[in-house]
This record gives C-alpha cells, sequence and structure tokens, in this order.
C-alpha cells in the first residue's frame, strides 16, 4: 500500500442560493478570490449578503467591506429581506465630511496615492480585526477611481488576493461596472467570475439572469440562468439539461376515463410523453385536458394545470357548468391550478415550476410529484415572453426533462380562423409532439359541430377516422366514426351515398349516449 498521500478536493462553500449552488457544482472553492460583476439593480449586493449569512448560519465568521453603500443603507436592503446581519460585520469605508472640507487634499504626494494607501490599510485592518473566513468587498469601481491608474490598480488587485490566499479566506468582490464596462483585466486575477444582467423588456416586468463566465477546475452548467429578487433574496433558475434528469418508469397507456375517446387514441395516451391539442378556440382543447386531469385525480395521480389565458374562477366556473367540478380534486390536493402572469413570468421561473411540481426541488418551494402537465395555452407561453429567443429549444428541453421522468404532457394550441382547411396556427411545434390531436368546427344542414380526430401517435396505433364531440351540461360525449361525411376538415361536411348526414350525426350521438 503506498504512503503516497491523495490529494483530496476541498469541500464547496455554499453561496447560500440554492440554484446558484446547482449551477456551480456543489459552491464556490473556499480560499479564493471572486469577482461578481453586472450592473446597478442586477442583484449584486443582495447575492453578497445572502453568500455571507449562509457563513453564519455554518458558524463562519462573514465580513462586508462597503466602499459605496453607507451601513445604513446596507441595513434597508436587509430589512426589505426580512434578515438579521447580527453576525456579520460591516465595514463602511465611504469617504467622511473631512474630506469635503476645503484644503483637505493638499498634500506633498499625488491624491490618488494617499487615498489608495488609505483606503487600502483601512480594509485590511478592519479584515485583521474581524478574522473572517468570508469577505465581501463592495465595490472596485471605488478602488478603480481611487488608483487612477491601469497598472496601479491591477498591482494593488494582485496583491490583495495575494494577501487573502494566505490566510485561508473566501472573498467576492462586486463590480458595478460604471467607470469602465469593457475592462475585463480582472477576470484573468479572479478564481471565478460571475455576471449579473438586467434586462429591460417593452412590456411587463424587467428580466434578470446569471451567466458563470469563468470558474476554474469547475465544471459548472454554463450559459444563461434566470434569476428573481424576491423578500428573502435571490432566486436562480439553473438553465434544464433534460439528460440529467431521467427516472425509471413503465411504460402504459393513460386512459381519458371516456371509452370512445379513449378508443379513438388506441387505448389512451402512452405515459411521458408529450400530447397538441390543436385547433380553433372553443373547440374542446381545454376540456380534454382537464378531462384527463380529473381521470389522473381518480386513479390517485396529481396533475397540474399552468392557464396562461383563463383566470382560475372562469376555469372552475367552466368546468362546473360541463358537469367536470374541479373543486373536489383542487381540495384534495390531487389537482393544482397555476395561473401565469404573462407579463410577470420568465422562461426560467416557469420551468423552475414545472420542476416542482413534477418533485424536482428547486429553491425553497415543496415539490407535489404530479404525473400530468397541462400548458394552457403555448400561445399564451409564447405572448407572455415575445422579446425571449429560443423559447422553442427551451420548450424541447422540458418536454425531454418530462418525458424522461414519465410526465405526461399536454399542450393546447389555438389557431387562427374557425372554419376551412387552412387553418393557421402561431407556432408549429407538430415535430415537438409525440402525439397530436386535432380539433374541428364543421357546418352541416345548417348548424356547427365540432370534430375530433388522431392525426400522429409515436407509439402505438390510433384511430384513422374522424369522430363528432359534443359537449353539454353533462359533460363530453364522443361519436362514433363519420363514415357517411367528408370535407369535415375543410368546414363543410357532405353526406356520402343515400341517407342524410344529419341523421348520422343524430344516431351516432344517441348511441354514444
Amino acid at each position: 500500500m503506498s504512503d503516497k498521500q491523495v490529494d483530496v478536493a476541498p469541500q464547496p462553500v455554499s453561496t447560500g442560493i440554492t440554484g446558484l449552488d446547482d449551477i456551480l457544482r456543489g459552491g464556490l472553492t473556499p480560499n479564493r478570490l471572486y469577482l461578481v460583476e453586472g450592473t446597478p439593480g442586477s442583484g449584486k449586493t443582495t447575492l453578497a449578503l445572502q453568500y455571507l449569512l449562509e457563513g453564519n448560519r455554518r458558524g463562519e465568521r462573514g465580513i462586508y467591506v462597503t466602499l459605496a453603500e453607507t451601513k445604513s443603507e446596507l441595513e434597508a436592503v436587509s430589512h426589505s429581506h426580512n434578515w438579521e446581519l447580527g453576525g456579520i460585520e460591516i465595514c463602511e469605508l465611504v469617504p467622511s465630511e473631512e474630506r469635503l472640507a476645503p484644503g483637505s487634499e493638499l498634500t506633498m504626494f499625488h491624491p490618488s496615492e494617499v487615498e489608495l494607501g488609505e483606503t487600502t490599510k483601512a480594509m485590511l485592518d478592519a479584515i485583521e480585526k474581524v478574522d473572517p473566513k468570508r469577505v465581501v468587498l463592495d465595490s472596485l469601481s471605488e478602488l478603480r477611481m481611487v488608483a487612477q491608474s491601469s497598472l496601479r490598480y491591477r498591482r494593488q488587485i494582485l496583491a490583495l488576493k495575494q494577501y487573502f490566499s494566505g490566510r485561508q479566506r473566501t472573498v467576492l468582490m462586486l463590480d458595478d461596472l460604471t467607470t469602465n464596462p469593457e475592462d475585463s483585466q480582472l477576470h484573468s486575477i479572479a478564481h471565478g467570475v460571475i455576471t449579473l444582467e438586467q434586462l429591460a423588456t417593452q412590456y411587463g416586468a424587467e428580466r434578470r439572469r446569471l451567466r458563470v463566465a469563468k470558474m476554474r477546475g469547475v465544471a459548472y452548467r454554463g450559459g444563461f440562468h434566470d434569476l428573481m429578487i424576491r423578500r428573502g433574496g435571490l432566486e436562480v433558475f439553473p438553465r434544464l439539461v433534460a439528460s440529467e434528469h431521467h427516472k425509471p418508469f413503465e411504460p402504459a397507456n393513460v386512459p381519458s376515463g371516456n371509452k370512445a375517446l379513449d378508443d379513438l387514441l388506441g387505448g389512451g395516451l402512452p405515459r411521458g410523453t408529450s400530447t397538441l391539442l390543436l385547433g380553433p378556440a372553443g373547440t374542446g382543447k381545454s376540456v380534454m385536458s382537464v378531462l384527463f386531469a380529473i381521470a389522473a385525480a381518480k386513479r390517485g395521480e396529481r396533475s397540474c394545470i399552468f392557464a396562461f389565458d383563463e383566470g382560475l374562477g372562469t376555469l372552475l366556473a367552466r368546468s362546473r357548468g360541463i358537469g367536470m367540478d374541479l373543486e373536489p380534486h383542487i381540495q384534495s390536493g390531487m389537482i393544482n391550478i397555476q395561473q401565469i402572469d404573462p407579463a410577470e413570468m420568465s422562461p426560467g421561473e416557469f420551468i423552475g415550476l414545472v420542476r416542482r411540481a413534477v418533485g424536482e426541488r428547486n429553491g425553497n418551494g415543496k415539490s407535489d410529484g404530479a404525473k400530468l402537465i397541462v400548458i394552457d395555452s403555448l400561445n399564451g407561453y409564447m405572448n407572455a415572453m415575445p422579446e425571449e429567443k429560443f423559447l422553442t429549444a427551451q420548450l424541447h428541453e422540458l418536454l425531454s426533462f418530462l418525458a424522461q421522468r414519465g410526465v405526461q404532457t399536454l399542450m393546447t394550441v389555438a389557431q387562427a380562423g374557425i372554419v376551412g382547411a387552412n387553418m393557421q396556427s402561431p407556432i408549429d411545434t407538430t415535430y415537438l409532439a409525440d402525439n397530436v390531436v386535432l380539433f374541428r368546427y364543421f357546418e352541416l344542414g345548417g348548424d356547427m359541430h365540432r370534430a375530433v380526430s388522431v392525426t400522429k401517435k409515436r407509439s402505438g396505433p390510433h384511430e384513422r377516422s374522424i369522430r363528432e364531440i359534443f359537449i353539454g351540461r353533462t359533460g363530453v360525449e364522443i361519436g362514433p366514426p363519420l363514415k357517411d361525411l367528408h370535407g369535415i376538415l375543410a368546414g363543410t361536411a357532405r353526406r356520402l351515398g343515400n341517407g342524410d348526414g344529419e341523421d348520422v350525426l343524430r344516431r351516432g350521438l344517441a348511441d354514444a349516449r
């Protein structure tokens, strides 16, 4: 057996933000110097305070050295999040009132040399007095202005890095990018770089996001990750990578509870697949998704409906009016309905909600283990975030994630137009879905009727026929195949051979009832 010691990777230092720790594969490497940069309002101070509070919770002393904000301003930020900073030392090094007096700057030396030396000495004295494990320096923009020259500033940061590394301290340096946003020389000095951004949208709330630009020795999750600032601190939503979340499940067809509909679907919808309910407004897409949710609740499986377009009260009243009362299942916790505010939701936050719904713990939310997810509708999802790019790619990743966990997904899409074959879809997502159920209006004998058919099912057979769907006070009724009619999908049905098409529909509905 060899006597040679094996190097053990140090235990990561938690930032106090679950999503950020997940991106960093556990947290920050201890005893290193990190740069947190971003424009004012992007969340740097909140992140730094959460980092120190986490250390305080773990029994690690922390100090916040501020060169810009006052102690009272930091305490106000803390109060807004209902935090207590009692265990954190705040060292305030903002210029005193004496520096405003005439003649205070009269000296034989250049003012930058005097002020930089005084600031650095005061900072190090305060840190030595506290002897902390976690340090925050806020902000480097003040040091950059005091140093005046780029060379003196870089040498000062290098000296600080050497000083901290020899004393076993993990340091966050904050930079608000106000003096020279293009200056990235600190990226080469820092062990890791975390960039925060705040983006203004044309309508609705601003968007914030985070990116790890550099982290030595860590296989961090790259790219942009959405974040929100709420009461309680930052909540980061890591970019979803579906391949990391596979969970074994038993494949099976999931029935709707309606025999005729299940026959049309070839026995039901396969577990772990996504289904697109496509058609004009009012043809029964949302009703069918509710039908599946109630059937799941009766089997003892949880469902979650994300309503982008319809208010909760309207959805409950409409379902109750057709004999599909959701309230008992909501009260029992089997069906959860979340109304999405289109102007306030980012794609990452929505994905975070879905992950929590199916049992992926992300942040402080509780999981409810849903086996059915309903997105009603994709029109609302796309319209909620019109300035976001690559929403379709994010949706593909979300559907892959749900499929790998055996979750059934129903998505509704409202097509433009009422009747006719040339219906226009605002988005083409039929290639993403495993199953496509098509809804149509058609006219016959002066009356409007609804039709439903299955145009795609990747796993297993399905009926190729078209059936009429009737929605009334007693619920959903599906008629037999309309073999004696043609032109249904074109919007105007005509009978074939002898017999009246209207009689065919009446007989079909009578048989269905």
